[in-house]
């Protein structure tokens, strides 16, 4: 398991599999804001509150001149039928290997009812348009998450 990146670090490189077919790689989003958020699982309750709220600000976001783009360990194929299951703005990108997201730092030994696995933590980076960490999100809390980080990515120059 790899430590977390910081704040002012070099956003790790990633070429992953997107929703809709093709690739997505950290240069794609060069001269943009990108805010990558990490989630566990499409389909279940907060993960998908969180793409619903941050499809919801999806305008605002580019506004912002920052993109969103969810992550997780599902399939893309998996991802498609989340989308138009409820209709997200957002882009969603596949890391079965779960490479990325030992790279940042969120793939994490979890533990429910007293069995230990290994799963997303849920996390969120906000990344300039030159690839480097301006804000990090641990542990999301659902909640008012997205309306945050769009206020952290309104004040990035």
């Amino acid at each position: 398991m790899a430590e977390m990146p910081g704040i002012g670090a070099k956003a790790p490189d990633f070429h992953l599999e997107r929703d809709g077919g093709g690739k997505a790689k950290l240069a794609d989003f060069k001269g943009r804001k990108l805010v990558l958020y990490f989630y566990p699982k499409d389909d279940t309750a907060g993960c998908t509150q969180e793409a619903k709220d941050f499809s919801a600000l999806a305008g605002d976001f580019d506004k912002a001149r920052a993109t969103v783009v969810g992550v997780s360990p599902d399939p893309a194929k998996k991802h498609d039928r989340f989308k138009a299951k409820h209709d997200l703005a957002v882009a969603l990108l596949s890391d079965e290997s779960t490479a990325m997201l030992a790279a940042y730092g969120v793939w994490k030994e979890k533990s429910m009812y007293g069995r230990k696995y290994m799963g997303v933590e849920r996390t969120t980076f906000l990344i300039d348009g030159k690839g480097v960490i301006r804000e990090i999100w641990p542990r999301v809390k659902v909640a008012g998450h997205a309306q945050a980080v769009l206020e952290a990515a309104r004040a990035l120059p």
